[in-house]
């Protein structure tokens, strides 16, 4: 594998429990690459080339480790459960992400997170709220192998708009559910069949249910972590991991690739993965995604204090295609000096002046005390590895949560092995490492 990005770092930490061998090569000296921590914020400053050095009033450069992509984690979702799985989170240490909330006509709401909230909360009227409180109780009972509790909906075939129709939901309401429940980043979702959008729904509030201020969680020290906890598994499994190897060329044979050559010497292999930036000619550009990180000196206003949230600003609140997140996260984290907070803002560039596009979500983090802008290109593969044994992974995109990375994750698993991934199959093999007694 080479460029330990979070995804490629879980898949050589699965492979290595899965008993192949592995070894992780690395351009950079340290884990990580795109998704990494930066630290000192003096290496932040270098990094995105402004002409000074961060004031004495920032505190200690070595107390900051921003990450350059936020993401936070579904306390229920996929990644949580390999990280489960595959033990890392003994090396991990997890905070909860104290609230999600809404942008809806210039002002923020919270995403309500139990009964009361709901019934408390501004976001819609009376009489909408029995008809949400309905279609919640109805996707918490549904399965989608028990036809008992569709109520008339065909998982497969009912598409989310009638599921909305069904339930007489406004527009307000479905933004705030497909946006900030579901996860959506655009709306295209209304038009498929509903099974994904209520197993999303479902996954958010099990993940809510898990700790009660919101369904995220993040790690002590940043993302950084991560995939230095994936590293030492695949160690535990034999893996071979080498940072500051610079690779010259990805030798292929007859169309398949045969190994890497690195500083004059070859290690052969059956399969690589990678990130697009080593096969530019087996990718190609999908896009922009815009990410603003800011530094703040204050909690932002109507979260009620919180030292991390999420805000989702839903497309159609902006008259956008896709939507704009906010990610915040703070000195509670160990991840920025006392008192201070760092809010990330990222979208899908759609104009050609992607600053403008932000400005709403900007607007809500007044006064910023530094702002570190950086547009990165989206690449997809276009080689699905079948032949060449090459498999690249995604770029991240501009979603603020893990879960989109995960669903590459198997789809690069399944491409490579040939079989869906299986976390049962993974806890068995652990079992027969540490002893059942460890779990």
């Amino acid at each position: 594998g080479l460029h330990p990005e979070v995804g490629e770092c879980i898949l050589s930490g699965i492979m290595s429990v899965n008993g192949k061998k592995v070894l992780h090569m690395d351009r950079n000296p340290y884990y990580g690459g795109e998704s990494s921590s930066i630290t000192p914020l003096e290496e932040l400053y270098k990094r995105f080339t402004l002409p000074d050095s961060p004031p004495e009033s920032m505190g200690r450069g070595r107390d900051w480790n921003v990450d350059l992509i936020p993401k936070f984690l579904m306390a229920n979702g996929q990644l949580v459960k390999m990280l489960l799985y595959t033990e890392v989170t003994r090396y991990l240490d997890f905070k909860v992400v104290e609230g999600s909330f809404v942008y809806k006509g210039g002002k923020i709401y919270k995403v309500p997170s139990t009964e009361t909230e709901a019934l408390a909360s501004n976001l819609m009227g009376m009489f909408e709220k029995r008809r949400f409180r309905k279609f919640l109780v109805f996707v918490a009972n549904f399965d989608e192998n028990d036809p008992k509790t569709f109520e008339g909906v065909d998982p497969k075939t009912t598409t989310m708009r009638d599921v909305y129709k069904k339930f007489d939901l406004g527009q307000d309401v479905i933004d705030f559910t497909g946006h900030a429940l579901a996860l959506y980043r655009t709306d295209d979702y209304l038009d498929v069949p509903c099974l994904e959008t209520i197993n999303r729904i479902k996954l958010y509030s099990e993940s809510l249910a898990r700790y009660g201020k919101s369904p995220y969680l993040y790690p002590l020290y940043g993302l950084g972590e991560l995939p230095q906890g994936f590293a030492r598994l695949s160690a535990i499994y034999g893996g071979t991991y080498m940072l500051n190897k610079p690779v010259d060329e990805i030798v292929m044979e007859g169309g398949k690739v045969i190994g890497v050559k690195s500083e004059g010497e070859v290690a052969r292999c059956k399969q690589l993965i990678c990130d697009p930036s080593y096969i530019p000619d087996r990718v190609r550009k999908a896009g922009q995604v815009i990410r603003v990180i800011c530094i703040l000196s204050h909690p932002i206003k109507n979260t009620n204090d919180a030292n991390s949230c999420q805000i989702i600003i839903p497309q159609n609140q902006v008259n956008r295609n896709s939507d704009i997140y906010v990610c915040m996260i703070s000195y509670a984290h160990n991840v920025a000096a006392q008192g201070k907070y760092i809010a990330i803002v990222s979208t899908t560039v759609e104009t050609s002046e992607p600053e403008a596009e932000i400005e709403p979500a900007l607007e809500l983090l007044e006064p910023i005390d530094q702002k570190f802008v950086a547009i990165s290109d989206l690449y997809e593969p276009t080689d699905d590895g079948t032949d060449s044994q090459v498999f690249a992974s995604r770029s991240y995109d501009a979603t603020t949560h893990f879960e989109t990375t995960c669903n590459d994750i198997k789809d690069i698993y399944k491409r490579m092995t040939g079989s869906d991934f299986d976390f049962e199959n993974m806890k068995r093999k652990q079992n027969d490492v540490f002893g059942e007694d460890e779990q």
